[in-house]
């Protein structure tokens, strides 16, 4: 299934497939992410699974890069999916999660309807 623009609470979203290419470099952000999102979307959705480890791992900083590419474009960013693992194997990722989620611009949710559901 392709990345698919949808709209919630008449906020347009892209909804990345889960079985799109891995974004492993900040390049396959804007590539995969951000460049779909000038169909018109607002808020990517991006599924944990497409996200190489190291976005987890914020030593590396590549989290860092990614989230400032998408303030860099004015686009909301949300990882959708279960990332409990990478939750107890880091003490820094649950910090940036629970700050990340008390925003609008990036959300970690488990799934979709948990997205909508933050949507206004």
């Amino acid at each position: 299934m392709p990345d698919v623009l949808v709209e919630h609470h008449g906020i347009p979203v892209l909804v990345c497939d889960a079985e799109g290419p891995a974004i492993a470099t900040v390049q396959d952000a804007l590539d995969h992410l951000i460049g779909g999102a000038f169909q018109g979307a607002q808020v990517v959705a991006v599924p944990a699974q497409r996200l190489d480890e190291r976005f987890f791992d914020l030593s590396t900083g590549f989290a860092g890069a990614v989230l400032q590419k998408f303030a860099n474009y004015r686009l909301r960013l949300v990882v959708v999916g279960d990332i409990d693992r990478h939750l107890a194997a880091s003490a820094a990722l649950p910090d940036l999660v629970r700050e990340a989620n008390r925003g609008r611009d990036v959300w970690f949710v488990p799934d979709l309807a948990g997205l909508v559901a933050r949507l206004p």
